[in-house]
Order: C-alpha cells, then structure tokens, then sequence
C-alpha cells in the first residue's frame, strides 16, 4: 500500500487478499471474481483497490472493508492487468482481447 502497511496480492483461485505488512497475517479476502485474478493494485491513496480477473472483468473494492463496490464489465476476453491513474481519477484495464479500456470513476 502507499502507506507501507499493508500487501496485495492476486490468485488464480479467484480471489486477491490484503496482508499485514508487520506480522504477515491475512485481514481480508476479496471474493467475488468467477475466475483467477491476474492483477490486483492499490488507489494511489491507498483507499481502493483494482483487480483484474480472467472472468472478463475488473472489481473495485474499499481497502478498509474489502467491499465490492464497482464492477467494470465490457471487455470480450481475459483481463490481465488493471491500475488506477496517478490521481486516482481514472482505472486502466488491459484485456487478451487487444483492447485497452480507461474508466472513469476510479478510487472512490
């Protein structure tokens, strides 16, 4: 995270989770995707959360509460990234089906 306090990390068993930096301990599991998550990363503020899945889609998710609070659906093909612009503003999703999607409506 920006603030050194916590990790992210994605899986193939559909789900990403935040980590404790200090003792390594899981504080929350983010479970909604239908498929593995390839890519998972942080707001610039630390607020949010992205993760890109190869069910067709990138969640957004509150860090504090691990809730979903926005699915980003439109691409035909696999996810297999997804970053929030430098302001937080904007989510950049990158699919294997050659497109390249900006959603605004990104940290929230």
């Amino acid at each position: 995270s920006p603030s050194g306090t916590l990790m992210l990390t994605a899986s193939t068993d559909e789900k990403a989770k935040l980590w404790s930096a200090d003792t390594g301990e899981c504080l929350r599991t983010l479970d909604g995707h239908l498929a593995g998550v390839l890519s998972a990363a942080f707001s610039p503020d630390g607020s949010s959360v992205v993760t890109a899945s190869t069910d067709t889609v990138a969640k957004l998710w509150r860090t504090e509460t691990g809730e979903c609070y926005r699915t980003l659906a439109g691409h035909r093909d696999r996810l297999y990234s997804a970053v929030f612009s430098p302001d937080g503003v904007l989510v950049l999703t990158v699919s294997m089906d050659t497109v390249a999607k900006m959603w605004r409506g990104g940290a929230g």
